[in-house]
């Protein structure tokens, strides 16, 4: 920007001319940016002397998903984030703040297969895996750009010139050296156990990847009928809201204690259940519930996870009865049926439900039927109904004991310790009895995933040799017949990484060249992933490398509208960032995020709340013009202003009640500056707010129109050194929430001499 004079050729007050036309965030924003990038501060390797003298303060991006545009959830992480990198900047921190987006396998191979199905009619089979990474490279390479606009856009000073992918070169060579070493340390292995199956994906998923949908569904009370040894009715009963699943049953648990069944524990009952033989024994498992339905359950070890466990601990078999699609492969089939209505084999396990119920009502076998409200488990990406089939997988053992810096322990240790010790702080506290909770009932963790796009697994097998005979490593195997792993690994086991892949892990001398970043200072998401991501960066950080991944966490909230209801696309009610930027600008977007807002608590948001921070943005624009109509005098004020500090050198300038002003501002700053160092930027924004319009504008400018109509030269000179003292200390303040309309402001105020970006914080 052009050094701008104070006065015209007339003597008066020079205001520049964009000051006399009201904010146009539209012509100032792109600019603004620009000057931002090639000023090179946002990489803490360029920054002024003063920006690196208070230590280090580092951050990753948590990376969005490149399925699509970012909404406004992630713009309220990147105006936080950036609020964060913002502050520490300007406190003199070396502040790196790493960006990044992640290659979310499951989704973004669902986004691309439905589009191609959609226009060519065609599966990925039909294409074959490269064609099909090939299409998703492109949707990929079209869906990143638009991500990194949005980001620009909303005034992230973020160092791109780090900028990282879940599934480049660098993070790939992570994922493999990781993979090997837990190997090595039996912490991986491969084995056949019940795991979450997709079937409109046609794959695995974690716990963590489903969501429940609550639904009216029929819970079936009945017998399995008679006994084939003796002719009479099996005596237990049992209920379900899954009859069709029965087919796999090879037991009945009561409660040891119940004394209804002990008399029975132990026996054994043959019947066939729906056209399939089934061999039944009653087993006794403290954690079965008396006074649950009829204190009964019937043991499915192959259809439920919670069924598998008991089965290990009774030695019981298991029976598979349902496919990959999602069809029974069981029961009566249309030779085998005594009528139509009673066919289940082949069929979908709904339509399979119906002809169990409809054969146990012509048997006389249901006792009752009623209707409650189930939760239905999801698969978070695709929609398809979870069924929980057993697949030989590769799984992270949790509980498994191993040699850790001499000491025995185990993963779940490791992430239990990191919080407790106090290592990592989670905020708000409320989450650390969330992530011991989750900690605390966490099973071996499925990585494998049936789909084509991820890191493959860097596992080789030798056609024709036993199953054992593999080969693991970081570089695939020497010699001819070799074949890697068709499965690819669980999108959250390459971003647990993140923290330190980023920083050149595992290069040794490029990690130990960013030493100084890791543990990050701070990590800010979304308490919705505290379990998918945070708590396994803090696994593989401590497992890898022996320390935490960072030292503080910051969860914010879900944004909802008006009504409550989580903002999405299926209700119609998803606002696009980039529109509101288009209307309103960033900076009006930001504050309406942020305001009111505290860490762990959802928000809502609507465009009135948006159209409300524009109005105060102009509000700001008002307050420089009136400051620059009534500060160019002839003196260098301005200059006098922003290069002498602090307000000791001015104190004898003030009358007393403009000192009276000012030592209000330094409380209220001193004030600010605390919450900001406790992470309490919703109440920050807010004072800010109320002091700009209600104070400043409302009262103090007022005051000073008739000041300088008819006060006298000594108290005119007060108030202009007043107006910018606190002008000053306000856009400094100001900055990290609205960096692009205080950036502008105090580039004019100092003649395009000074970069608010760089400036020192009010306090």
């Amino acid at each position: 920007m052009d050094k701008e004079n104070d006065m015209d050729n007339n003597g008066k007050p020079n205001i520049p001319e964009r000051f006399l036309k009201p904010y146009d965030p539209a012509t100032t924003e792109d600019r603004v940016y620009e000057m931002w990038e090639k000023s090179g501060y946002f990489n803490p390797d360029k920054l002024p002397e003063r920006n690196g003298k208070g230590g280090p303060f580092s951050m990753v991006l948590p990376p969005p998903n490149v399925t699509g545009q970012l909404h406004l959830g992630s713009a309220l992480m990147l105006a936080i984030e950036d609020i964060m990198a913002r502050y520490a900047r300007m406190k003199g921190k070396k502040t790196l703040w790493i960006p990044g987006t992640d290659h979310a396998a499951i989704a973004t191979q669902a986004v691309v297969e439905k589009e191609i199905q959609k226009k060519e009619g065609k599966s990925r089979h039909d294409l074959g895996r490269d064609e099909l990474l090939r299409r998703i490279d492109a949707h990929v390479k079209t869906t990143h750009d638009v991500i990194v606009s949005q980001i620009r856009k909303l005034g992230c000073s973020i160092d791109w010139s780090r900028e990282a992918f879940t599934l480049d070169d660098k993070r790939n060579l992570a994922v493999r050296t990781a993979f090997k070493r837990m190997y090595d340390d039996g912490l991986i292995y491969r084995g056949f156990r019940v795991v979450n199956w997709d079937p409109k994906g046609q794959t695995t998923i974690s716990d963590d990847e489903i969501e429940y949908e609550t639904r009216k569904a029929k819970l079936y009370t009945f017998k399995y009928g008679k006994d084939a040894k003796t002719g009479e009715l099996i005596p237990i009963a049992i209920s379900t809201t899954r009859p069709e699943t029965k087919l796999g049953d090879t037991a009945i648990a009561v409660n040891p204690d119940d004394a209804r069944y002990k008399p029975f524990i132990s026996r054994e009952f043959d019947a066939v259940f729906a056209g399939e033989p089934i061999h039944l024994k009653i087993v006794a498992d403290p954690s079965v519930e008396p006074g649950f339905g009829t204190g009964a359950l019937g043991v499915t070890p192959a259809h439920s996870m919670i069924d598998w466990e008991m089965a290990q601990r009774h030695g019981l078999p298991l029976k598979q009865v349902i496919g990959e699609y999602a069809r029974m492969t069981a029961g009566f089939d249309e030779h085998s049926a005594p009528a139509p209505a009673f066919v289940v084999k082949g069929k979908k396990v709904a339509e399979a439900r119906e002809a169990v119920v409809a054969w146990l009502k012509a048997e006389g076998l249901l006792e009752k039927e009623e209707e409650i409200e189930h939760n239905i488990a999801l698969a978070q990406r695709t929609g398809g109904v979870i069924e929980p089939l057993p697949k030989l997988q590769w799984f992270v053992a949790v509980n498994k004991e191993f040699d850790h810096n001499g000491q025995k322990t185990t993963l779940k240790k490791l992430m239990k310790e990191a919080v407790s010790s106090g290592a990592v702080k989670i905020i708000p506290e409320r989450f650390e009895k969330v992530y011991f909770n989750w900690i605390d009932n966490l099973r071996d963790w499925c990585i494998s995933r049936q789909i084509w796009y991820g890191h493959r697994i860097p596992v080789w097998y030798r056609e024709g040799e036993a199953p054992e005979n593999i080969f693991i490593g970081i570089d695939a195997p020497e010699g001819d017949g070799w074949m890697q792993d068709d499965d690819t690994l669980d999108t959250w086991f390459s971003s647990g990484l993140w923290t330190f892949s980023t920083l050149g892990w595992p290069d040794e001398k490029e990690f130990k060249a960013n030493k100084e970043y890791h543990p990050t200072t701070m990590l800010e998401t979304g308490w919705d992933i505290l379990f998918f991501w945070v708590a396994r960066m803090i696994l593989m950080s401590e497992y890898l490398l022996g320390e935490a991944p960072f030292k503080t966490v910051y969860l914010h909230g879900l944004v909802r509208d008006t009504k409550n209801r989580k903002i999405s696309k299926s209700l119609g009610n998803n606002i696009d960032p980039l529109d509101m930027i288009v209307k309103y600008g960033a900076d009006a977007v930001r504050m309406s995020l942020v305001v009111g807002v505290g860490p762990g608590n959802d928000s809502k948001i609507d465009e009135a709340k948006i159209k409300a921070y524009k109005l105060f943005a102009n509000k700001l624009w008002n307050i420089g013009r009136f400051v620059f109509e009534n500060t160019g005098d002839g003196e260098d004020l301005r200059s006098a202003i922003f290069d002498l500090r602090p307000k000791s050198s001015m104190d004898s300038e003030f009358t007393k009640k403009d000192k009276e002003y000012a030592d209000r501002l330094d409380e209220l700053m001193a004030e600010i500056t605390g919450e900001m160092d406790e992470y309490k930027f919703y109440i920050v924004a807010e004072k800010l707010y109320h002091y700009a319009w209600h104070e400043l504008a409302d009262v103090i400018l007022e005051e000073s129109k008739g000041i300088f109509r008819d006060g006298s030269e000594i108290e005119k000179k007060s108030r202009r050194r007043l107006l910018l003292y606190i002008f000053d200390k306000l856009l400094r303040a100001l900055h990290p929430f609205m960096p692009y309309i205080t950036e502008e402001i105090y580039r004019a105020l100092t003649s395009g001499q000074k970069m608010l970006m760089v400036e020192e914080w009010v306090a």
